[in-house]
């Protein structure tokens, strides 16, 4: 969906859209989440590896996880019985950048 027409004017999307976009951005409002995002931007990562590189609790992690699963921003693969998280598409890559790049500037 694009927000503009062709007349340069501002097109809202329906209410579920602008629901499911408000939902996107407070997954975004956590700091743990943030960081778990920044490290998947770097390579696909096991639970073990991204509690170890934050200082925190496996279940916590876990935890974070989930709710970037749901949010649809990670995806992951089961090899044995070790689960690699990934960045779910370069949407998510996109975003984060921008982000980063808008409070730095």
């Amino acid at each position: 969906m694009h927000l503009m027409d062709n007349k340069k004017e501002t097109v809202m999307p329906s209410e579920e859209v602008l629901q499911e976009t408000a939902e996107l951005f407070r997954v975004f409002g956590d700091v743990t989440r943030i960081k778990i995002l920044l490290l998947l931007l770097k390579s696909e990562l096991c639970v073990c590896d991204i509690a170890g590189a934050l200082g925190m609790q496996q279940s916590a992690i876990s935890h974070q996880l989930r709710v970037l699963k749901q949010s649809r921003l990670v995806k992951y693969r089961r090899e044995g019985k070790t689960v690699f998280y990934s960045l779910a598409d370069s949407h998510v890559t996109t975003m984060l950048a921008q982000g980063v790049e808008h409070v730095t500037e």
